[in-house]
């Protein structure tokens, strides 16, 4: 499975890298706090494959990388070849990139 650092997804957003972010938390948990991804929760995510880009990067994230790093596993076996589990998930962003960010 591929992964992807905060610091290395904060750096690609910040050059206007074309990659699609994906939130598999809940929308409760969204609505705590989030990086701007598109919410797709864990349990929606088969009915919405054709949301989920195969022409460029995806990174996938959820509270601490669990769920996410299952998904991208998941898709994987699935055939997708593009996506990134985001390593610690939102808590680490909070954590790295934005410690006002609210965590839960």
């Amino acid at each position: 499975m591929k992964s992807i650092s905060v610091s290395e997804l904060k750096a690609r957003l910040d050059k206007g890298d074309d990659i699609q972010v994906i939130d598999v938390r809940e929308q409760m948990e969204y609505d705590i706090c989030n990086i701007g991804g598109e919410l797709i929760p864990m349990g929606e995510i088969m009915e919405n494959l054709d949301k989920i880009s195969r022409d460029k990067d995806v990174v996938i994230h959820c509270r601490s990388g669990g769920r996410s790093g299952s998904i991208v596993q998941m898709l994987d076996s699935k055939g997708f070849t593009n996506l990134h589990n985001l390593t610690g998930g939102i808590l680490a962003w909070a954590d790295e990139i934005d410690p006002s960010m609210p965590k839960y």
